[in-house]
C-alpha cells in the first residue's frame, strides 16, 4: 500500500517542483492547480489533463522525465465547471494567464475528451498544436449515463466515490498496476463532493466531438490492449474519428498506464514531441536538441511544406 506516495520519485517531486493555484473567472471559488516545470521560455509547453479520479500530481513520472530532458511540462487540476462551455471558456482564460499561445494536450480518460473539446472549442483561433489522447473517448454517450448526468450534483461524495470506484480494474494485477490503482483511490479521496460531481457531470452529459473542426492536428492515441474502463468499440471509434493519428498501443497497463508503465508512456510522448523540434511549437529548448536531429526536421518541414 502506499507505494507510490512513499517513493523518492514522488516525493522528490513534491519537493521539487511548486503547486500553484489561479483563479481567472470572476468566481473565485473556481481555482485552477498546477505544476509548471521546464523552461519558461518555452511557449508552447505540453499540458496534462487528469480523468475523473485524477489530480495534478498523477502526472509526476511524466513531469519528472520530460523536464530533465529539457521540455516544459504542465500538470493541472480543473476547478468546478458544469459545463463545457465554461470549461474551454476557463482554460482558455488560463492559458491567456500564462501568456501560452498554442499549446500540447495529454488527456487521460476524461482529460482526452476535454482536450479534444478546447481544440474544437478554439478551432476559429488555434490555441491547440497537437493531442496526445490516452485511453480517451469521443462520445460521452458510451457510459450511458446521459440521463442521469444532471442529478451528480445532488449525490453525496461517497456515492460518487463509489460509482468512479465501479471503473477501477477488478481482479488480479502485477504490483506495478496494484499501486497505481491504490495511488489513484488516495488522489479520488483528495476530491470534495463538487469536484468530483462536475467531473462526472462534464463527462457523462450529452456530446460528441466533431472531428472536422480538428482533423488538421497532430494526434496519438495511446491505449492499452488489457482490461481497462473503455470498451473495444470506443477505441474502435477514436480510430476511426481520427485515421491518420499515429497509435501507441501498450500491451499492458490498464486505466492508468502514465503510474505504472511510465516509461514506455514518456517514450510516446518524446516520440510524439519530437515532429516539433526544431519549430516555433516545439516544447523542448532547442539547446537539449542535438544539431543532427534538428537539421532531420528542419528537413522534414521543407519536405512537406514542399508536398503541400
Amino acid at each position: 500500500m502506499d507505494e507510490i506516495r512513499i517513493s523518492p520519485d514522488y516525493n522528490w517531486f513534491r519537493s521539487t517542483v511548486p503547486l500553484k493555484k489561479i483563479i481567472v473567472d470572476d468566481d473565485d471559488s473556481k481555482v485552477w492547480s498546477l505544476y509548471d516545470a521546464g523552461p519558461k521560455s518555452i511557449r508552447c509547453p505540453i499540458i496534462f489533463f487528469p480523468p475523473v479520479s485524477g489530480t495534478a500530481e498523477v502526472f509526476f513520472q511524466q513531469v519528472l522525465a520530460l523536464t530533465g530532458w529539457g521540455y516544459r511540462v504542465i500538470s493541472l487540476q480543473y476547478p468546478v465547471y458544469w459545463d463545457l462551455l465554461e470549461f474551454c471558456d476557463g482554460f482558455r482564460k488560463l492559458l491567456d494567464h500564462l501568456q501560452l499561445d498554442k499549446v500540447h494536450l495529454f488527456g487521460a480518460s476524461l482529460g482526452g475528451f476535454l482536450a479534444q473539446k478546447f481544440a474544437e472549442h478554439t478551432h476559429k483561433s488555434p490555441r491547440v498544436h497537437s493531442l496526445i489522447l490516452c485511453n480517451s473517448f469521443s462520445d460521452t454517450s458510451i457510459f450511458n449515463q446521459t440521463l442521469t448526468a444532471n442529478s451528480f450534483w445532488l449525490m453525496p461524495a461517497f456515492m460518487l466515490k463509489k460509482i468512479v470506484l465501479g471503473n477501477f480494474a477488478k481482479g488480479p494485477v502485477d504490483p506495478k498496476m496494484a499501486d497505481a490503482i491504490d495511488f489513484m483511490v488516495d488522489r479520488l479521496e483528495s476530491l470534495n463532493q463538487g469536484e468530483l460531481a462536475s467531473r462526472l457531470t462534464l463527462n457523462c452529459q450529452n456530446s460528441y466531438v466533431e472531428p472536422h473542426k480538428i482533423k488538421d492536428l497532430a494526434v496519438t492515441i495511446m491505449d492499452v490492449f488489457d482490461q481497462s474502463a473503455l470498451s473495444h468499440e470506443a477505441k474502435e471509434e477514436m480510430y476511426k474519428l481520427y485515421p491518420n493519428a499515429r497509435r501507441a498501443h501498450l500491451k499492458t497497463g490498464g486505466n492508468f498506464p502514465y503510474l505504472c508503465r511510465s516509461a514506455e508512456v514518456n517514450l510516446y510522448i518524446q516520440i510524439h514531441l519530437r515532429q516539433f523540434h526544431g519549430t516555433r511549437y516545439a516544447a523542448i529548448n532547442s539547446d537539449m536538441v542535438s544539431a543532427e536531429e534538428l537539421e532531420v526536421q528542419k528537413s522534414h518541414l521543407v519536405n512537406s511544406a514542399n508536398d503541400q
